[in-house]
């Protein structure tokens, strides 16, 4: 396993990391915390869903499956916890 380094993100925040993610971890704490309904999803999932603009379940709804799972950072697992966030509110993806 890699050493890890001291880093300080663009926020101030010291953590250590061993890889070259650039992510701070205290900013994802932060982030997971306002993320909403998308709280159930892993950090990359999060940011997929911002990436595209998707910020509420009926735009998630305008998207079909597949093109959901082209998105970097959304995985084979992500899919099972949106569609039960969807169907909570009567929602699916596009057909």
């Amino acid at each position: 396993m890699s050493q890890k380094t001291e880093r300080i993100c663009k926020r101030g925040h010291r953590y250590f990391k061993s890889s070259d993610c650039p992510t701070c971890p205290v900013c994802e704490e932060e982030r997971k915390a306002e993320a909403g309904i998308f709280a159930v999803l892993a950090a990359p999932a999060r940011r997929a869903m911002a990436s595209h603009g998707i910020n509420t379940l009926e735009q998630l709804a305008n998207y079909k499956e597949k093109e959901i799972l082209q998105f970097h950072g959304i995985g084979k697992t992500s899919i099972p916890a949106l569609k039960n966030l969807l169907a909570e509110r009567g929602l699916s993806f596009k057909a």
